[in-house]
């Protein structure tokens, strides 16, 4: 990890530390499950002494932001993962309705991220988002459904980024997260139908070439339309998948 931590300029206290370190959370500049650097490099960069250093990880940690692993090593806690309680997203599992309001719901925030990537993207912000595109076209022929599975959640949450809005980013997090853990819905069914995968990298595609160029009406468009494609995708699959579901169990009872 680059120094992203910067020294403190004025009182050098802990609470100082403390804000500087929520900003960085807050922003998605630390992710969930990212490892601090360790106490002399942090205190360092920081600029304050080791003892304001650990007061401020320690109040940081006693709300949950960081966690202290066993075996050494400060890292950024799972506070994606309570934006759905596990109580949720158990009924989120177990309730056909809520995959299809997943959707609905992504295909409307997902475009407005994308309208507002459009909008604010720096040089940076698409410089990151052009190597994650490259990884996606060389994922693609590869024909590996869990790592173009990965790659696809990874360009979502670079585009939610992009839009510099913190409410969206968060929010799309957590929904990322449900298709991570498989709580919605199995994706690679969408890989098993014929130029899934292609039409997915065209789609993707799509929504960078609007983003990098800045327009907001085309990347929201995008964005949307590719949404609407899953929808489609995955109820083709599921048909797909009962069909041969059924066809299996006539073979089965007629042999």
């Amino acid at each position: 990890m680059g120094e992203i931590f910067s020294r403190i300029e004025h009182l050098r206290t802990a609470d100082e530390v403390v804000q500087q370190i929520e900003a960085l959370v807050l922003e998605g500049i630390l992710r969930v499950g990212d490892r601090l650097p360790g106490e002399r490099e942090l205190a360092r960069q920081f600029d304050v002494s080791r003892p304001i250093l650990r007061d401020a990880l320690k109040d940081l940690e006693g709300r949950g932001l960081l966690t202290t692993r066993h075996g050494g090593g400060t890292y950024v806690a799972d506070v994606i993962g309570q934006v759905f309680a596990k109580p949720v997203t158990e009924l989120f599992a177990t309730h056909r309705k809520a995959a299809s309001d997943y959707l609905e719901y992504r295909r409307e925030i997902e475009g407005v991220a994308a309208e507002f990537a459009a909008r604010r993207a720096t040089a940076d912000d698409l410089a990151l988002l052009d190597r994650i595109v490259e990884r996606m076209q060389e994922v693609q022929p590869s024909g590996d459904m869990e790592a173009e599975a990965a790659i696809d959640v990874e360009f979502h949450q670079a585009i939610g980024e992009c839009a510099h809005n913190i409410m969206l980013m968060h929010t799309l997090r957590s929904c990322y997260r449900l298709l991570s853990e498989g709580v919605l819905q199995n994706r690679i069914l969408v890989f098993n139908l014929p130029d899934a995968s292609a039409t997915l990298l065209d789609q993707h595609l799509a929504i960078h070439k609007a983003v990098r160029s800045g327009d907001p009406a085309a990347a929201r468009r995008a964005a949307m339309d590719h949404i609407t494609y899953l929808e489609q995708a995955l109820a083709e699959a599921e048909r797909t998948g009962d069909w041969q579901r059924v066809a299996r169990l006539r073979l089965t009872q007629r042999s």
